[in-house]
């Protein structure tokens, strides 16, 4: 049973930073995409950044590039999320979600596995 722990969201103001975590666990993770999402109230879930296990390759979207940085702890089998220079507008709940290595990382319907979503609020 594959498990996905989100943690570090909050509450910051606009400039400042938060570190999302992801602890999986359940499997190995080694043939695995793993990335985040998030959603905002009346908006669908969107991606975030994505990192594929093996061999690191990295992938974001145009609005956190150059802001937010996705990286990996193998020995720990967690998936971080360093969010700089926040904004307002990236208040969103933010999910940490996994499937296999070869999907598409921008497609929400290719990932097998969610996990429960974690609050990050960017007052102005």
């Amino acid at each position: 049973q594959v498990q996905l722990v989100e943690s570090g969201g909050g509450l910051v103001q606009a400039g400042g930073s938060l570190r999302l975590s992801c602890a999986a666990s359940g499997r190995t993770f080694s043939s695995y995409t793993m990335s985040w999402f998030r959603q905002a109230p009346t908006k669908e879930r969107e991606f975030v950044a994505a990192t594929r296990w093996a061999g690191g390759s990295t992938y974001s979207a145009d609005s956190v590039k150059g802001r937010f940085t996705i990286s990996r702890d193998s020995a720990k089998n967690t998936v971080y999320l360093q969010m700089n220079s926040l904004k307002p507008e990236d208040t969103a709940v933010y999910y940490c979600a996994t499937g296999l290595v070869g999907l598409r990382v921008g497609v929400r319907s290719e990932y097998a596995y969610w996990g429960q979503g974690t609050q990050v609020t960017v007052s102005s």
